[in-house]
């Protein structure tokens, strides 16, 4: 069994969007939970905390709750997310992979859903999610599992016995005024309070999520392990040409350039990707003889694009400036042995239209000037007729 799986699980639970349903007994909450990791293999210890406004939670929900060490945060209902996550982020610090993170919430898209998908590409966590709605695919973060509240409650079948007393892990938690305790009378207490609504009035929770992902530089260094890991380059040259003046045996040393100067350092492999038949000659030769690879594409997109979360950004224009401060030196030679250098190509060339592979520029031409590329580019590139 890998070290994941028994690692350490921590449960952030909304209580607003997934509340406890009418007649359910919340001492099943846990094994329910429990009971779900242990079915695709993860049996570490699990640590629950419910976020919500507890003063509409009935007392005898907190009591089964914390009789099953669930911790309970109360915060005003609009600063619930917020609360939740900067107390994940807050667990991410202390405790490094491996571990397995769930969070149960309807509100994880958008800038949640953002920050933590950079947090995981740093550390990764096993990640898990429940929700109360039907369940949609998540274009950001990937989940290991995905459960419907109500189902998941029902992993658990009946309660535990009941306890003398609540759990010595259980805490009630108010997180508008650093309070914490073990005595339900005495949480309660506390959220009836004058000073406990001041507090509320006047400092209430930020509602905003604090995004942590925001303060890192765009282009963050390399980890170690990613350092002297392969990279490989996909260019669109449709969308990034070579601008017109511009030598194109830069484009490969500009963009080693700009990973060596955040540490990647690793051999990098590239590949241009454009309708071919529309690249300049001169261009094909100066890209190939680096080493660039070629494909030869239709100049279409998808109906849907990705949506990629990046280590690091440049301007395309910026990106072809960086060799700019590399000093080339030139040596003289003759007519014919400048063209056999720039003629060198060690790049292949690729028509993905009809899957052919070509190793030199003059084959690659030829392909693409056939009737039978013309036929195949018609037909891919026709809209489909309906039946």
């Amino acid at each position: 069994m890998s070290g994941t799986e028994t690692a350490k699980i921590e449960v952030w639970w909304d209580m607003n969007d997934c509340p406890i349903p009418e007649g359910y007994d919340a001492r099943r909450v846990r094994p329910s939970m429990e009971r779900a990791f242990e079915k695709i293999g993860y049996t570490g210890p699990v640590s629950i905390t419910a976020y919500g406004d507890q003063t509409k939670t009935p007392d005898h929900h907190l009591l089964a709750l914390s009789s099953t060490g669930v911790a309970v945060v109360h915060t005003i209902s609009e600063s619930t997310r917020s609360v939740m996550y900067r107390d994940m982020v807050e667990w991410r610090g202390q405790n490094p992979p491996p571990g397995t993170m769930m969070i149960i919430s309807d509100q994880v898209e958008g800038d949640f859903s953002w920050d933590l998908a950079r947090l995981q590409q740093r550390n990764r966590y096993d990640l898990f999610q429940a929700n109360s709605m039907k369940s949609r695919d998540d274009l950001l973060l990937v989940y290991y599992a995905n459960w419907r509240w109500e189902q998941l409650l029902e992993e658990g079948g009946a309660p535990p016995p009941v306890a003398n007393g609540l759990s010595s892990a259980a805490m009630f938690y108010c997180k508008s005024c650093n309070f914490d305790c073990q005595s339900l009378k005495k949480f309660r207490k506390h959220l009836s309070s004058y000073k406990h609504g001041l507090e509320e009035a006047i400092n209430p929770p930020d509602t905003r999520l604090s995004c942590v992902t925001k303060t890192w530089a765009r282009n963050y260094p390399a980890t170690p392990e990613h350092a002297t890991a392969k990279i490989h380059v996909l260019w669109d040259m449709n969308d990034c040409p070579i601008p017109e003046g511009y030598d194109a045996r830069r484009v490969r040393p500009s963009i080693e350039k700009a990973l060596k100067e955040i540490g990647y350092s690793g051999p990098v492999s590239i590949t241009a990707f454009a309708d071919q038949k529309q690249t300049p000659v001169h261009h094909l030769l100066a890209l190939s003889s680096t080493g660039v690879d070629f494909s030869h594409t239709l100049p279409f997109r998808p109906f849907e694009m990705p949506v990629l979360v990046t280590s690091a950004e440049w301007l395309w224009d910026n990106l072809l400036a960086v060799s700019e401060t590399k000093r080339h030196i030139l040596h003289k030679c003759s007519e014919s042995e400048s063209e056999r250098v720039v003629a060198a190509s060690t790049g292949m060339f690729c028509c993905t239209l009809c899957l052919c592979d070509c190793k030199s520029l003059d084959d690659f031409n030829k392909h693409l000037s056939r009737e039978e590329n013309d036929f195949a580019f018609s037909i891919l590139s026709s809209p489909a007729k309906a039946v």
